[in-house]
């Protein structure tokens, strides 16, 4: 008995001195599908996440055929302000550099470009926007941002 008492005891006094991490809550990730074609169009013009999400998963599909060297397609998130002149950088940035200038900071979210019957996702938290921004979400390969982009909402 008196075995099991001391037992009891140093149990006690461990639980005493225990340090307990507390427990975040758990984040929302908000997944969104869309699609580039080989007419330079994608297959939605409004994305939208609500104001719970705290992280986005955007995954791109290239429903084409084409290679990615002549044809390819990427998903860039930038504020509406930014769009042409961070396309316009981005010709420069080549496809080695999915057509993005590196470290830009006008390209708040960026895929990889890829080609005909390619996936690819990219993911960011939300916390790098402002609920109700103006935002819109483009193809920066060269010459395809005219046709190809869309509205992008958060909140």
């Amino acid at each position: 008995m008196s075995l099991m008492r001391n037992a009891l005891a140093a149990v006690a006094l461990i639980g005493a001195f225990a340090v307990v991490a507390p427990v975040e809550a758990a984040g929302k990730t908000c997944k969104l599908e869309i699609s580039g074609n080989d007419l330079m169009q994608f297959d939605k013009k409004e994305l939208k996440v609500a104001a719970d999400c705290t992280e986005v998963e955007v995954t791109l599909k290239h429903s084409g055929k084409l290679p990615a060297a002549s044809m390819g397609h990427n998903w860039v998130l930038s504020k509406t302000a930014d769009v042409t002149p961070l396309a316009t950088a981005g010709m420069a940035a080549e496809l080695k550099n999915n057509y993005v200038p590196a470290g830009d900071k006008r390209a708040i979210a960026h895929s990889k470009v890829i080609g005909g019957g390619e996936k690819t996702s990219v993911k960011f938290a939300t916390s790098v926007l402002t609920k109700g921004g103006d935002y819109t979400f483009f193809c920066s390969f060269p010459g395809h941002f005219a046709l190809m982009k869309g509205k992008f909402s958060f909140g």
